[in-house]
């Protein structure tokens, strides 16, 4: 095996996934002999050099990918095609491109038209996150027993997915792989629905008479609070989310408001049993997630 699994790995973005990818792949060791990370922000390109997390920080996406083996993004995904016309004639042959978000459709459907010859395209989806964003907010044990999703593209290179799968690996997460369309409508129901409704839910709130709102605010039970955590999340990530995603998203939902319907019908009827029901499929729900560690 050779020493390293990558020569270079370059990240486009360092906020919570790309520091965090950083700081693991230091930590762990034998993923790549040299990280380079990129972002535009002056402020942000100071931060990433005294944190020390990578061994260039490049301000100019095309200088930071060239002669990279590995590039993964790591940008919110409204951002892809524009960075992928920026990097583009700097993809050295036979390097892996790769990426962290959320969403997989849109990224191949954005991604592949502009994929160089020579150029392996492996979209991934780390599912591991908090609500905090940035460089600072990065940490090396963020994806240790987490899944990860690989949706390789239909006549891509097997060994160049292995290799994503691997570096994966390495980092501490457990491996998955399904085609983009299963992906999508997957996290829309896990994770892109609960977002929503928790924005919904904290601007509901927000909506109310100024008297009551502030008692809401100050005397708020843990169910509001968590779902005020996930509300604090990225704004233009979860923007390009909800975008890019809006097939899947707005089947759940549909499915969720016919559902959320019945649980309001059985609460205006007095019907025990049907509430009952719902109460017990959650936290049957509840214990499978940590049953299989992922609470």
């Amino acid at each position: 095996m050779a020493e390293f699994l990558f020569e270079r790995l370059c990240l486009i973005g360092v906020g919570l996934i790309g520091s965090s990818v950083a700081r693991a792949a230091r930590a762990k060791g034998g993923i790549a002999r040299t990280i380079v990370a990129h972002t535009r922000r002056p402020e942000t390109l100071a931060r990433v050099r005294e944190l020390g997390f990578a061994d260039l920080v490049e301000a100019d996406a095309g200088r930071a990918v060239e002669g990279a083996d590995c590039v993964i993004l790591c940008v919110p995904v409204g951002a892809y095609a524009g960075v992928m016309r920026r990097i583009a004639p700097h993809l050295a042959p036979g390097c892996i491109l790769s990426d962290a978000g959320s969403t997989k459709g849109s990224v191949i459907r954005d991604l592949k038209p502009l994929l160089p010859a020579g150029v392996q395209l492996v979209p991934a989806h780390p599912m591991a996150g908090t609500e905090h964003s940035g460089p600072d907010a990065g940490f090396a044990e963020l994806f240790e027993n987490r899944y990860v999703i690989i949706t390789p593209v239909p006549g891509g290179d097997p060994a160049a997915a292995e290799r994503i799968a691997e570096l994966w690996r390495r980092l501490g997460s457990m491996v998955e792989r399904m085609d983009a369309e299963t992906h999508d409508k997957v996290v829309a129901i896990v994770s892109h629905l609960p977002h929503l409704i928790a924005f919904t839910i904290c601007g509901t709130a927000d909506d109310l008479a100024e008297e009551t709102r502030e008692a809401v605010l100050r005397f708020a039970a843990s169910g509001f609070r968590d779902f005020t955590r996930i509300a604090s999340s990225d704004v233009d990530m979860w923007r390009d989310i909800f975008l890019n995603n809006r097939d899947a998203l707005l089947e759940m939902l549909a499915r969720f408001t016919e559902d959320s319907h019945a649980l309001a019908r059985a609460v205006r009827y007095g019907q025990a049993d049907f509430i009952e029901d719902r109460i017990r499929r959650g936290r049957r729900i509840r214990r499978g997630l940590i049953e299989r560690k992922q609470a």
